[in-house]
């Protein structure tokens, strides 16, 4: 095969070490009618290809945790599909050694992609809907709690008074 390549603008000739032409700048492109035979993408490439800019913007933060290496790695593999980076660490606290798979992994996603990911999570369910804290409470704990710290206000008052007189 020949491994030159020509500017699209001028015409110009270069060998296939070249990338643009020394001329006018334009990239350089395989001649007309020569058959470009693809390069085969690496793993990481191939993966790297699939990641949407929009989602790796701003700090890593946790989106999930998995029991073991394999379950985090399906978790990461669900999420490239959908175009969201992300990366495993062991969860902190656990002693067991890093070559092993065993032990609970953290995965990590970048800022931006945070709420996509929960959303692919919780529809390949995952991941549990959260609710809010405050959601969960009955009312009745509430306002026992509420009466609980009248009586106790009640009852420092009082005794205040008692040690004052």
């Amino acid at each position: 095969m020949d491994d030159t390549l020509v500017c699209p603008t001028c015409g110009a000739a270069y060998p296939g070490l070249e990338r643009f032409c020394a001329s006018c700048g334009m990239p350089l492109v395989l001649p007309d009618g020569s058959q470009a035979t693809p390069r085969p993408l690496s793993a990481s490439r191939e993966r790297a290809r699939k990641v949407r800019p929009q989602y790796t913007e701003g700090p890593l933060v946790r989106v999930a945790g998995a029991r073991h290496q394999a379950e985090a790695e399906l978790i990461q593999g669900l999420l490239i599909e959908e175009g969201i980076p992300s990366m495993l660490r062991r969860t902190r606290g656990f002693d067991v050694p890093d070559m092993l798979a065993a032990g609970p992994r953290d995965v990590l996603v970048p800022a931006a992609g945070a709420e996509p990911a929960r959303e692919v999570l919780l529809q390949a369910q995952l991941l549990e809907e959260r609710t809010p804290r405050a959601a969960v409470e009955r009312p009745e704990r509430l306002l026992a709690g509420l009466l609980l710290l009248v009586a106790l206000v009640g009852v420092v008052a009082w005794v205040g008074t008692e040690l004052l007189a």
